[in-house]
C-alpha cells in the first residue's frame, strides 16, 4: 500500500498534467477557432472565389437630404480576417479601418452588419461638403475596392414676395413659406415673430401647412387678421432639420415710408426724361402764346427742383413740389 504522502503527490502530478493538457487544447482551439468576425484564420473557400470579393449587388449611388443620416454600404463576401477601410476619394483621407475611425468628426462611424456581411460608413447629419465619392477597400493583393457616390440634396426655402412687406393698418396679411426640392416632408414648420414662436389665435392668427399635390413640396401659410403696429417686425419660417427664411413686415398707419416716397426719385434719369417728354407734348399741344409761356415756366421750375434734389443728402426728409396754378 502507498503511503499517504505518495498518494497526495500522485494526485498533484495528475492535476498538473490535466492543467497543461487543458491549456494546450485552448491554444489549439485559439489557432484553429473562430476570429472576431466569425471567420477562421485558416479557412479555405471553395467555388469560383477562393478569397474575399465584392458583392456585385452593391449600391453605387446614395442620395440623402441635407441634415439627414447617410449610410454608404459595402457588402463583402468571404472577407476572412482582412481589414476593411473607408477612404474619401477627393483627398484620399482614410476615414476608418474596420470599426476604428481616423477622422476628427463625430458624425462619421463605421458599422458592421454580420447578417449581411456589410460594412457601412455612416455620416450623420449630412452636409453639402460631404457630397462626393467614398471608397471601400479590402487589404488584399491586389487591392479590392468599391466606390459609393453620395449626393446631398439641399431643399430651397423661401417666403414668397418682397423681403420687405408694407401693409396698411387693419389689413389681412398672408405670408406663404414654400419648401421645394425636398426628399422628405418636414415633420413640422414653425413660424417666429422675432424670436418668439407663434401659435394660432382664433380670429387673429392662423397657420396652415400642407403638402402640394403631386410633389414633395410643402407650403405653410401664416395669416394675420386686422394687422396692427404690434405685428410689425421680422417673421421667420423654420422647417424641421432645414434652413430658414425670413421677411420684414411693416404695418403703416396711413403713411408711406421715405423709401417709398422717394421710389420714383431713385431713378432720376427716367423721371426727368418723362417730365421733359410730357413738357414737350404740352408745348406742342398749347394753342396760345400764354399757354406756351406757362408750360415753359413749369418746365424751368421742374429743372431747378431736380437739380437741387441731386445735391441733397439721401437721408433727408420728404420733398413735395407744389406746382403753381
Amino acid at each position: 500500500m502507498l503511503a499517504a504522502g505518495e498518494v497526495v503527490m500522485s494526485c498533484y502530478r495528475c492535476s498538473v498534467l490535466s492543467t497543461l493538457l487543458c491549456c494546450s487544447m485552448l491554444v489549439i482551439l485559439g489557432i484553429n477557432g473562430v476570429s472576431t468576425r466569425s471567420h477562421s484564420l485558416v479557412k479555405r473557400y471553395g467555388g469560383l472565389y477562393t478569397g474575399p470579393y465584392i458583392d456585385t449587388q452593391n449600391v453605387t449611388n446614395v442620395t440623402v437630404q441635407l441634415g439627414t443620416h447617410a449610410y454608404l454600404p459595402c457588402r463583402i463576401r468571404q472577407s476572412g480576417n482582412k481589414p476593411v477601410s473607408w477612404v474619401r476619394t477627393r483627398d484620399a483621407h482614410i476615414l476608418a479601418v474596420d470599426r476604428v475611425v481616423f477622422i476628427a468628426d463625430d458624425r462619421f462611424q463605421s458599422l458592421y452588419f454580420e447578417s449581411t456581411n456589410t460594412w457601412s460608413l455612416l455620416i450623420k447629419y449630412a452636409q453639402e461638403r460631404d457630397e462626393g465619392e467614398y471608397e471601400c477597400q479590402i487589404s488584399t493583393e491586389p487591392k479590392l475596392s468599391h466606390t459609393v457616390k453620395l449626393v446631398v440634396v439641399v431643399p430651397k426655402i423661401e417666403i414668397l414676395g418682397d423681403k420687405d412687406r408694407y401693409v396698411k393698418i387693419g389689413s389681412m396679411v398672408v405670408l406663404q413659406c414654400l419648401i421645394k426640392h425636398s426628399l422628405e416632408v418636414p415633420f413640422y414648420v414653425f413660424w417666429y415673430h422675432h424670436e418668439r414662436q407663434l401659435q394660432e389665435r382664433k380670429g387673429k392668427m392662423s397657420i396652415q401647412t400642407r403638402l402640394i399635390e403631386g410633389s414633395n413640396d410643402t407650403s405653410s401659410n401664416l395669416t394675420i387678421r386686422n394687422a396692427g403696429p404690434e405685428d410689425s417686425g421680422n417673421y421667420t419660417c423654420r422647417p424641421s432639420n432645414l434652413d430658414t427664411a425670413s421677411i420684414q413686415l411693416h404695418v403703416l398707419n396711413g403713411e408711406y415710408p421715405a423709401a417709398i416716397q422717394r421710389g420714383i426719385s431713385s431713378m432720376p434719369g427716367c423721371c426727368r426724361f418723362l417730365c421733359w417728354f410730357a413738357g414737350a407734348l404740352s408745348l406742342t399741344a398749347a394753342t396760345s402764346e400764354y399757354d406756351r409761356g406757362r408750360v415753359c415756366g413749369l418746365l424751368l421750375v421742374g429743372l431747378a427742383v431736380a437739380a437741387t434734389q441731386s445735391y441733397l443728402p439721401a437721408s433727408g426728409g420728404h420733398y413735395h413740389l407744389a406746382w403753381p396754378r
